[in-house]
Formats: structure tokens, sequence, C-alpha cells
């Protein structure tokens, strides 16, 4: 078996899970939990587990839930699951790679049509954040335009005073007043 790469391999399963519509958030979450077990143990082609240790990494308390979710992951084939029975022991699993390209590629979904030898490129929506950017922008311009209608105290204030009274308030506390 040819060396895993991690940034591929993840790649590569995330692009799985987002084509798959059974997975829920908790398979992915055990799904990444044993790709750490997997990492720790050099990425040896089955690896024995401690459920203890994976439901704290995939931050699942239910023994029900970790079991129904590993079935399920090994039933849909993104893991080879084997249960021992031994808490001593522990089940065995046989994770498959799914980043095999050597190559890189410039469009992971349409290898068949574009490949680069390049740096891969990854596309940036920015027309989302310039309408968030006007957006804001106008915000400003108009608060800038409000007028102070409707305040109890629309008096103009006193230029004399360097700092300019924003509360409106009239008086200053009183610290012997109960609250």
């Amino acid at each position: 078996m040819e060396p895993i790469n991690y940034i591929k391999h993840l790649n590569g399963v995330f692009e799985q899970f987002a084509k798959d519509n059974r997975l829920n958030p908790t398979h992915i979450s055990l799904y990444i939990a044993l790709f750490q077990v997997w990492n720790a143990n050099y990425f040896n082609p089955t690896f024995f587990i401690n459920r203890e240790e994976v439901m704290v990494y995939s931050k699942i308390g239910s023994k029900s839930t970790y079991h129904r979710c590993i079935k399920q992951l090994s039933h849909w084939n993104y893991i080879l699951y084997t249960p021992s029975h031994n808490p001593f022991k522990g089940s065995r699993i046989k994770m498959f790679d799914f980043g095999t390209s050597s190559g890189q590629v410039l469009y992971p979904s349409r290898t068949k049509i574009e490949t680069s030898s390049g740096q891969a490129v990854v596309p940036i929506i920015k027309h989302i954040q310039t309408i968030e950017n006007n957006k804001n922008i106008n915000k400003q311009k108009n608060f800038k335009i409000l007028k102070t209608k409707g305040f109890s105290n629309s008096k103009k204030q006193n230029r004399s005073v360097p700092y300019t009274d924003n509360l409106k308030t009239s008086t200053d506390k009183n610290y012997n007043d109960p609250l």
C-alpha cells in the first residue's frame, strides 16, 4: 500500500461525505476520530481501537449511537469494522484510501476534463463580501443623515462643554439613592 497523503485523503473523504445524504454529523465526527487514531497508528492498513477513546474523540456520549454509526460506516464502505467482543483486545478497523491520486488536480470533481501540474486553485466568491460591505456603507451614510426626532431632550447642546452628553441625561447620578 502506498503512503497515505493526509490532505488528499481528507479532501477525498469530504467530497464523498458531501455526496452521501445518509450521513449525519455523528457519522462524520466518528469517521474523523477514527482517522485520527489511524494517523496515530502511522496509517497501518488495519489497527485496533478502544471504544471509550474513540467516543471521547468523536464527542459521542451514547454507546448505542456509537455502535449504530460505526456499523453504518462499515456497511456504507467508509471503513471495514470487525468487532472483537473482547474489551481487552479492541475492535479491528480497516480504513480505505480516498485520496489515491498521485498528481495534483485543479478541480477534483472534473478530473476527466481538466488537470494541472500547477498549484491547486480554490475559487473564492468575493461578490458576497462586496454586497455585504456595500450594505454596511449605506447603513453608515443613513445613520449620519438620521435626524433626532422623537427624543425628549432634543435641544441644542452647549458647545462650551468639551464632551457632549450623548445619553441626554440632565442630572448627575446620586449614588446614595437605592437601586
